[in-house]
């Protein structure tokens, strides 16, 4: 039998939590009320998972990634539009599919249906799996008998998620490859070729140029130093990823980020136009507009667009209309917000955020695919300097010495 956690008044009206075992949270209600408590909250309670399945977890073998539950919310589309029940629509899945994450969530899935609980209850006790956006959106499609519909707009949202990533890991590739190798090529030169030169350097007995003396100089110390830049740098990645997993440094990373020269736009057209198409995905579901921000501005995937997001949510809840709360925000072209206008006076907003979020989506697939162009002539600029400083720093010393060999 499922548990549920509480929190509530007793009768003196102190607060009180605990734990019950019941059928569902309705029963849950009716058992509080018997005992003189009126609940506050009440949220399944997830029992402990065993140590060999979090090992598991951990180690792979039954994570349920993005492609995972892509193809489960199209196989729950299917099966629901052609008048599958849930419960045998989830056991035909289970008993057919090869991966065992998937199998393993679908039976903890048909578990929780069996002991009473609503899809999106038992989908909420899989949070790795199922984050806030998707139950939400499930309750939804369970409250307004929607649920098919509800299956396509997340398989939808999900594709769309999934090619955006796609999408910019093709455009960093080329540039996060000749970085490492710029990266390899100066650690390389620093350990064996400037050492090498260095004791041909040491028979001129002679005064060397500057850029020689630089890279001797630069080299010595990566040599005699390494465990310490190597534990600095180890320090340095460790403190930033505390500082940025803070809620102040992450947002204070997520808004640096959309200030940067070539990436900064690709972040913020990127995280507008999932939250503009969440948006319209929400509303055209039936979700009231203050609930609909709360869930799109979780999918922006970034910690600063969120806070606008949640600031226009406010303004919405104050009895501003979108418009004023998006143009107060300060995250929009006057293009979109004259989409906005447009949605909010003729009814259609749902259709114009979906809209605005397209043409979001083809500007950032338009940036996507020239971000090499845009970032080869500067990987050009830096290779360029550093092939010069490196041929300066060694030959220089040859060529005054061949000078002074003709004299």
């Amino acid at each position: 039998m499922p548990s549920f956690a509480y929190r509530g008044r007793d009768e003196a009206m102190q607060p009180c939590q605990g734990l019950l075992e019941c059928a569902s949270a309705r029963h849950a209600a009716q058992m509080l009320a018997g005992m003189g408590i009126v609940p506050v909250a009440i949220e399944p309670h997830a029992p402990p998972t065993p140590a060999s399945a979090v090992i598991k977890r951990l180690l792979g073998r039954h994570a349920v990634g993005e492609v995972e539950l892509l193809l489960l919310s199209n196989q729950m589309h299917t099966l629901q539009r052609a008048g599958v029940p849930i419960l045998r629509a989830l056991q035909g899945l289970q008993e057919s599919t090869l991966h065992e994450g998937v199998r393993a969530l679908l039976a903890e899935l048909r578990q929780g249906l069996d002991s009473g609980l609503e899809l999106s209850q038992a989908m909420a006790r899989r949070s790795d799996v199922f984050d806030r956006f998707y139950i939400a959106m499930i309750r939804v499609g369970e409250t307004t008998g929607r649920l098919t519909e509800v299956f396509a707009a997340l398989h939808e949202h999900l594709e769309f998620q999934r090619f955006m990533r796609e999408q910019v890991k093709t455009a960093l590739r080329y540039p996060k490859f000749v970085l490492l190798a710029m990266g390899v090529a100066v650690v390389v030169v620093n350990i064996f070729v400037i050492p090498a030169f260095a004791k041909v350097f040491e028979n001129l007995k002679t005064e060397l140029p500057l850029m020689t003396r630089i890279l001797l100089a630069s080299s010595n110390a990566m040599l005699a130093a390494w465990p310490v830049l190597l534990g600095a740098g180890v320090a340095s990645t460790l403190a930033a990823r505390s500082f940025t997993a803070t809620g102040r440094g992450r947002l204070w990373w997520d808004r640096w980020k959309l200030h940067l020269p070539i990436a900064g736009k690709l972040v913020r057209k990127g995280a507008l136009s999932r939250a503009c198409r969440s948006l319209a995905l929400v509303l055209r579901s039936g979700v009231p507009i203050l609930d609909g921000l709360t869930l799109c501005a979780a999918v922006t995937e970034n910690a600063w667009m969120e806070h606008a997001v949640l600031g226009m949510r406010s303004s919405v809840e104050r009895g501003e209309s979108l418009l004023v709360a998006s143009r107060k925000a300060g995250i929009f072209t006057p293009v979109v917000l004259q989409m906005i206008m447009v949605g909010e006076e003729s009814g259609t907003l749902d259709a114009m955020l979906d809209e605005v979020g397209q043409m979001y989506q083809r500007e950032l697939e338009y940036e996507l695919k020239t971000m090499s162009q845009q970032i080869e002539p500067i990987l050009i600029f830096f290779l360029g300097a550093l092939v010069l400083v490196l041929a300066l720093g060694v030959f220089m010393p040859m060529w005054d010495l061949g000078r002074a060999a003709l004299k």
